[in-house]
């Protein structure tokens, strides 16, 4: 093995600098793995700098010379990998020229690939790239940020209203406006005690899985969750229809399932235009059980049928507001239903309606 790939291997799983921040535990204790094996696994600088686990460029003094491994390669497709190859090529240089390269990378999609690029000089043997795909930790902390933003702007909105209800409430003496600042304190507080009731939940479904499992009747479910709806849907002149399987049945937690339910009715029943008629359907078939949600409401804008699962997410955010909706529901919903094992499929028009349909096999696991 020659002075370059000493210096490389040395480098990769000892200590190049830019692997001190801890985010290359991992590929460090495969690299160290992957070339403590025997002469043969390794007959060229070629192999060695292949196998490694990182996406890796190294080039030699002239620039004559430049070895790209598999992880490099595969790293992206068509017009993003050519972006990418310029961009390695181009910090390659640069580190040639004794200038170490620390940079991010963002190129577009969908979906974006977001990289960082790390380059320097190799001691008289050349220089290197390292690349390291920080996509879905750059997505995962811009959820984080939104939901920290979300969350402050959900819980204080109701909680400041109140204190300015108080504050008007204070030496009050008219029994009427009395009647009126309290009804308003108790929405408001109503309001910031579902948004927390359905943070705890959408946390429960999420960390784990369900032990209470049990053979549902669908169609006994379905009643039910009408039930609860009937008193609303009556006050908009809804009519809640169940056209419900006798032989549909899931394997689940009848609690969860219940609660995935009730958020799609309870959006249906909001969205429905007056005199409007939300369905539950259920279908029993070979492999799965299917149950549907659907409504003759307002629709969704295809442009937000992507996004309608995160949390926080709304469509017309003045109509959620004025409904009473927190964002949380349909998150709730994707995650009871992949608990399960199933999965959510939504059709929707705008003016004519929206079509929940989730799946669930024969034997979800709960």
């Amino acid at each position: 093995m020659n002075t370059l790939i000493v210096v490389l291997v040395a480098g990769l799983a000892g200590g190049v600098g830019f692997f001190l921040n801890g985010m290359f535990t991992r590929p460090k204790e495969q690299v160290a793995a992957q070339v403590d094996e025997p002469p043969e696994a390794a007959k060229s600088e070629v192999d060695v700098v292949d196998i490694l686990p990182i996406p890796l460029a190294i080039v030699d003094l002239d620039m004559r010379k430049t070895t790209k491994n598999r992880a490099l390669v595969g790293l992206a497709s068509g017009s993003t990998a050519l972006l990418l190859d310029d961009a390695v090529d181009g910090a390659l240089q640069k580190a040639l020229n004794g200038v170490e390269v620390s940079e991010t990378l963002t190129f577009g999609g969908p979906p974006p690939l977001i990289c960082e690029l790390h380059a320097g000089k190799l001691n008289g043997s050349g220089a290197y790239a390292v690349l390291i795909d920080v996509t879905e930790k750059s997505r995962a902390d811009s959820m984080r940020t939104d939901f920290i933003a979300n969350i402050s702007h959900e819980l204080k909105t109701p909680v400041g209203a109140v204190a300015v209800l108080a504050e008007a409430l204070m030496g009050e003496t008219d029994p009427a406006t009395i009647e009126r600042l309290t009804g308003r304190m108790l929405t408001e507080s109503e309001r910031a005690a579902k948004t927390i009731d359905d943070l705890l939940e959408l946390s429960q479904t999420e960390q784990s899985i369900s032990e209470n499992t049990e053979d549902i009747n669908v169609e006994e479910l379905l009643l039910a969750v009408k039930a609860r709806y009937d008193e609303a849907s009556r006050q908009r002149r809804i009519k809640i229809v169940v056209e419900a399987s006798p032989s549909a049945h899931v394997t689940g937690d009848r609690q969860q399932i219940a609660s995935a339910l009730g958020n799609l009715v309870d959006n249906a029943v909001k969205y429905s235009l007056d005199e409007g008629v939300v369905i539950l359907r259920s279908v029993a078939g070979a492999e799965d059980t299917t149950i549907e949600v659907c409504d003759s409401g307002v629709g969704i804008p295809s442009s937000d049928l992507d996004r309608i699962f995160e949390r926080f997410y709304r469509v017309d955010k003045a109509r959620s507001r004025g409904t009473g909706g927190t964002g949380l529901g349909l998150a709730i919903v994707r995650h009871v239903v992949t608990n399960h094992g199933g999965t959510v499929q939504v059709t929707s028009t705008e003016g004519e309606g929206s079509c929940f349909r989730l799946l669930f096999p024969m034997k979800a696991e709960a």
